[in-house]
């Protein structure tokens, strides 16, 4: 499914609206998954390997933000991370993750997250040619809620929040994760292995779009990854910028996406990604 092909008039109005209704659905969402954990968890498939699950929360908790993201937005489109696909005819689709850290989940660890995101097309803004102007992600267990509506800021649990602004790598804390194929780990590792030595530390949460607004909040000082998905990054990429962090791709003129993302204070990109990518 491709972004929906039309311009919608974005006011300030119609952003904060969609904000709005991006934190209820991510709030119930976490609500649901929440309590369904507390039921136990049970796995209902695995995807790029038999280590990357998909739990039978996963699936209920998307249908559920599908129910409540047609009923707020009946004419949106809706693309989630769990097989959700609907053609709107808006020019908004949702990008959706029902749960974001679902190994995390499975464990009960409590880093795991809801991300919400209305997104227009924008071939410029992400390597899959959408741009976020309204998202949530909301952490149920830690009790909290990240939003953030293009030129609106960012906000946790309704209070404004901006990055650290660090800008040497040696005194930074930095995040990332990895992915479940055995390539795929291998190549992340080495990418670590230049990084340990030169920053503060590395830190592996599970969750990327809690890391993203992690960066956000400035509890991290910088973040990167490569393999993500549009429902991974998409409510966390409005958020870092939208709390004054820079965001990119393999290098400034790339958008970041599915290759790469790197998120870090202006000051600080460009030697986090010398660093990472050799």
């Amino acid at each position: 499914m491709t972004a929906a092909p039309l311009s919608p008039s974005l006011d300030p109005a119609l952003l904060a609206e969609l904000a709005a209704i991006a934190s209820a659905a991510a709030r119930s969402t976490g609500t649901l998954i929440r309590e369904l954990r507390e039921d136990g968890v049970s796995v209902a498939a695995s995807k790029s390997s038999a280590t990357d699950i998909v739990t039978l929360a996963d699936r209920e908790a998307e249908a559920h933000l599908v129910r409540a993201l047609q009923a707020a937005r009946p004419d949106d489109g809706i693309l989630g991370e769990e097989g959700a696909g609907i053609a709107g005819t808006s020019g908004i689709t949702w990008v959706v993750d029902p749960i974001d850290g679902t190994v995390n989940y499975a464990y009960g660890l409590p880093l795991y997250s809801v991300s919400v995101a209305a997104t227009v097309a924008d071939p410029g803004a992400t390597a899959d040619g959408r741009r976020a102007v309204a998202g949530a992600v909301s952490a149920p267990r830690l009790d909290e809620h990240f939003e953030a509506w293009e030129g609106g800021g960012a906000r946790l649990n309704g209070r404004p929040i901006g990055i650290s602004g660090a800008t040497e790598l040696g005194m930074s804390l930095v995040a990332t994760g990895f992915g479940y194929t055995v390539e795929r780990r291998t190549e992340q590792a080495e990418m670590a292995a230049r990084l340990i030595p030169q920053a503060r530390d590395l830190r592996r949460l599970g969750s990327a779009a809690y890391d993203l607004c992690s960066f956000a909040a400035g509890r991290i000082d910088a973040y990167y990854e490569r393999g993500l998905q549009p429902w991974d990054y998409a409510a966390g990429l409005l958020i870092a910028r939208e709390a004054g962090g820079a965001v990119e791709g393999r290098d400034a003129a790339t958008p970041p996406g599915e290759p790469l993302v790197f998120a870090a204070a202006p000051g600080l990109i460009d030697e986090l990604r010398r660093v990472v990518l050799g």
